[in-house]
């Protein structure tokens, strides 16, 4: 929990922002960070394709625009 959210956005200003994107290390961090999960296991998967129907039904409800009422203007 953040104290003190002024002191806070002031240090990101000052600190985070203020240092331009470095490629060559991010993508260090990234295959770090992939290798550490395949130690652990999570990678590769053992079937990439288990639980694809439930996200297709959850972008199917998230995406779907609603119908339009009498009480929306229509586009």
């Amino acid at each position: 929990m953040i104290k003190d959210p002024a002191f806070w956005e002031k240090w990101e200003a000052q600190t985070i922002l203020s240092r331009p994107t470095d490629f060559h290390s991010n993508l260090r961090l990234w295959e770090a960070l992939y290798e550490h999960a395949c130690l652990l296991g999570v990678f590769p998967l053992a079937d990439p394709l288990e639980g694809l129907e439930n996200d297709i039904s959850l972008a199917r409800a998230l995406n779907a625009l609603p119908a339009a009422g009498e009480d929306r203007p229509r586009t």
